[in-house]
């Protein structure tokens, strides 16, 4: 395998840094030909760990903008290393290209489908790419894109870093995009929050009236939630709106998912904020213990949350109202949405960086249609051009070290 290195780029003697201006007009050359872009993943969706017609198209459109390519990356990931022709930081960008299973579709799906927007980000972040290359000589520093595999099952990212993807490319920082229910020209930050993690418990029982009692220690376990998920599109309103809420509903949260199988319940439950997995084991011991002969077992440690950093955080939202004006940042208060988790939790274990929601939500459509997992999720592909306008200016100012 062969890697693009992360190098100190020689200046050139031309002038810089890239201007958001020259971002703009670079882009609205490019917008046509990624949204047929995001229409051709979007109509050849992968399942997780099976990406390799998505891979293959991200690294011949890479390869096309003069990047420096590396496939089969921690499974089917791809690498691209843009160079700019002036000395600078080493930053990041990643991307994630899997579909959604479907019995992780809202109602279950009869095949995978991109209703959680990966061909949005992929496109994205190909986008940016292609900008930024043609800006190269106003370009300081170095950017590695990361094309992730395999997000939906939360095994890519770590793969991807197994693989070295940040050791090897001497990675100072990484940034990331998802879409979101907010609308058209609008970015979420979240200063100190992000996703939550994910635990898993399992409790058996014996006896005669295992079965029964594994059905009513499942409801009792699920009684733990504080907060359930939406059932009409007025609980995804109310929830986006707790999400914007300082110290509202969503600050400290746990929602649980107990099901009983004959004489076992099966618990998955996520929690904000992180610390307090350890209530809730102790929470789930407390209610098993009233069942005799009852066994409660943790397989594995928490799949760790995602936090973004406050900083960094509040330093792009200042970043994003500045080039794209006052209005372009909302501000979440909270783990949001609280019933999914992000393998980018890893990369920001590792490196600091941010994560930021699209709104993709066109005007006057249902909010369904905006709300990742939602069998009729339906993206503004208008948002395509918004975000990569977005983060190409904020990956350029990134790598000059401004902010940092």
């Amino acid at each position: 395998m062969v890697w693009g290195t992360a190098g100190r780029a020689v200046a050139d003697g031309r002038t810089g840094p890239v201007e958001q201006g020259s971002v703009d007009a670079e882009v609205a050359r490019l917008e046509r030909g990624l949204v047929a872009l995001r229409r051709d993943i979007h109509q050849h969706p992968e399942l997780p760990g099976q990406e390799q017609r998505t891979a293959g198209v991200v690294a011949r459109e890479l390869r096309a903008a003069g990047l420096e390519v590396t496939t089969g990356v921690g499974g089917n990931g791809v690498v691209g290393v843009l160079r700019g022709s002036r000395p600078g930081r080493t930053v990041a960008y990643r991307a994630d290209m899997d579909a959604v299973p479907p019995q992780d579709i809202v109602g279950g799906g009869p095949a995978a489908a991109h209703v959680c927007g990966h061909d949005i980000h992929t496109t994205v972040a190909v986008g940016v790419a292609q900008v930024l290359a043609r800006l190269r000589r106003q370009l300081g520093g170095t950017v590695v894109f990361v094309f992730q595999p395999a997000e939906e099952s939360l095994s890519g990212a770590r793969a991807m870093i197994d693989a070295g993807v940040l050791e090897r490319t001497r990675v100072e920082e990484i940034h990331a995009l998802h879409c979101g229910p907010f609308p058209v020209g609008q970015f979420a930050v979240a200063p100190g929050f992000g996703l939550p993690g994910q635990d898993k418990a399992e409790v058996t029982l014996s006896g005669p009236d295992a079965p029964d009692a594994a059905r009513r220690m499942a409801a009792e376990i699920g009684a733990l939630s504080t907060v359930t998920p939406p059932q009409t599109p007025a609980d995804i309103e109310r929830l986006i709106a707790d999400a914007q809420t300082p110290d509202g509903p969503l600050a400290r949260f746990v929602t649980v998912r107990a099901r009983a199988q004959e004489a076992k319940v099966s618990v998955s439950y996520r929690c904000w904020p992180q610390e307090r997995y350890t209530e809730v084991r102790q929470d789930i011991r407390r209610l098993a213990s009233s069942y005799p002969e009852a066994e409660v077992s943790f397989p594995a440690d928490p799949f760790p949350a995602m936090v973004c950093p406050e900083r960094d955080a509040r330093t792009l939202a200042h970043h994003l109202r500045h080039t794209r004006g006052r209005d372009a940042v909302t501000v979440l208060h909270a783990a949001f949405p609280p019933f999914s988790g992000e393998d980018f939790a890893l990369y920001l274990d590792r490196v600091p960086g941010t994560f930021t929601f699209l709104g993709v939500r066109a005007p006057g459509a249902p909010i369904t249609t905006a709300y990742p997992h939602y069998p009729d999720f339906a993206p503004d592909e208008r948002a395509i051009g918004v975000g990569v306008r977005a983060m190409t200016g904020w990956l350029a100012e990134r790598t000059t070290g401004r902010g940092a």
